[in-house]
């Protein structure tokens, strides 16, 4: 998911406060924003959490930490993942964390419990964090609350009632077109590229189109988002096929195809390219499937 990876950390990492008041709930907070960290795990196997961001919070520093998910996780699942997060974050810097998943896709995060447990008697551990699915949010309100890094996400929200889809998106690029940002076209090409996770790309195009006065600069981002997303996708494919042509080759071929669904599942090629290593070094399927059961983002 580069494409949508990027642009969720963009927005964060731009206009960090609109995240910190979603985590909040958009309630009144004696916060102050101290500064956005660049999270650095201890090992190439630990992925980094997406945004980490340092606020004052009635007089004490904590963290703020986001994971943008565009589907459900699986091996491991997503409280799982958040548990390493979680703790390695604290064991890192030491201060509060408030933790909250945020899933972009309408059908993704419905069975994500918002916590890990592990019930065992003198070993009990409970890690809770916060689920937010933009399909829950009431979009009318944060739009009228016009958080500029939260507008191109608006188009996933909740519309309101009565509202047909391709009328709230028009409302949503006419916001977006209102507001005063350094690089318009980019910022419209963030709620188009989004925006493809609900509706038609050619309706996305066309609104922006009849909206805004931004024509060729908005087509001709949006055809480089495309390229580069074909360019990504075609380097995803090539990396699964490599690693289950080393596994072939180096231990079972008849077996390999097996972790096929698996990688077709995997979009972060960095993920991908670990995975390629840690199939050539593999000595056994086991040591393979260790791998890629390895926290992974």
């Amino acid at each position: 998911m580069a494409n949508f990876d990027t642009i969720t950390k963009t927005q964060a990492r731009t206009h960090p406060m609109d995240f910190v008041n979603l985590c909040f709930k958009f309630r009144q907070q004696d916060v102050a924003f101290l500064e956005v960290i660049t999270p650095e795990q201890p090992t190439v196997e630990m992925h980094q959490a997406d945004m980490l961001i340092k606020v004052r919070l009635n007089g004490r520093e904590v963290l703020i930490h986001f994971e943008f998910q565009t589907t459900d996780s699986y091996e491991p699942d997503m409280a799982l993942r958040m548990a390493g997060y979680i703790s390695r974050t604290v064991e890192t810097y030491m201060v509060p964390v408030y933790s909250s998943v945020i899933y972009l896709r309408p059908d993704a995060g419905r069975r994500d419990p918002g916590y890990y447990r592990q019930d065992i008697a003198g070993h009990q551990i409970l890690i809770e964090y916060q689920v937010l699915r933009l399909i829950e949010m009431d979009g009318e309100q944060i739009l009228e609350a016009n958080p500029i890094g939260l507008i191109p996400f608006i188009p996933l929200m909740k519309r309101p009632v009565g509202v047909s889809a391709e009328e709230w998106l028009r409302r949503c690029v006419q916001t977006a077109d209102s507001i005063d940002v350094p690089n318009k076209p980019a910022y419209l090409g963030s709620l188009a590229v989004l925006g493809n996770l609900v509706y038609a790309p050619e309706t996305i195009l066309n609104i922006i189109l009849e909206e805004t006065m931004h024509q060729p600069a908005i087509v001709e981002y949006l055809a480089e988002e495309a390229h580069q997303q074909g360019v990504q996708q075609g380097a995803r494919e090539t990396a699964r096929e490599d690693i289950l042509e080393v596994l072939a080759l180096r231990l079972q071929p008849d077996t390999a195809e097996t972790f096929k669904p698996t990688l077709e599942a995997i979009e972060d090629l960095q993920r991908l390219k670990q995975l390629l290593r840690a199939a050539a070094l593999a000595d056994t399927l086991e040591d393979f499937t260790q791998a890629l059961g390895s926290n992974q983002n």
